[in-house]
């Protein structure tokens, strides 16, 4: 799987609750940081988003992603992807704006960085 669909498989697993294919597709030494909180390890993120999200019933909605090519305009997988987004309720309302830093290591998402509203 390439990193670019990597990352939209990313948002389909959380907006669907599908923790198994997050298991797939983050790195066993996953970490997020964000504004709230940050996540040292693939279990912690995922046993938050299974028992401690705020807002389970949410959709990510992308508006643009950036890729990072290094300077090789036909790299098929960047370095590092940048999405700019929504986080909405399933009714379509506007729960914040994103921007998530996807960075990789060998081929599973790696590092993800969060900026909010």
């Amino acid at each position: 799987m390439g990193h670019l669909e990597a990352v939209h498989s990313y948002y389909d697993a959380l907006d669907d609750g599908d923790y198994d294919a997050l298991l797939v597709l983050l790195d066993p030494e996953f970490e997020q940081t964000r504004p709230d909180r940050s996540f040292t390890s693939r279990r912690a993120f995922i046993d938050f988003m299974q028992e401690d999200r705020p807002h389970e019933d949410t959709s990510h909605e992308i508006d643009v992603v950036y890729r990072d090519d290094d300077g090789d305009l036909t790299a098929d997988d960047p370095a590092e992807l940048a999405v700019r987004g929504r986080l909405c309720t399933n009714g379509g309302a506007e729960l914040t704006g994103f921007v998530d830093v996807f960075q990789f290591e060998d081929g599973r998402i790696a590092e993800l960085r969060t900026y909010t509203d």
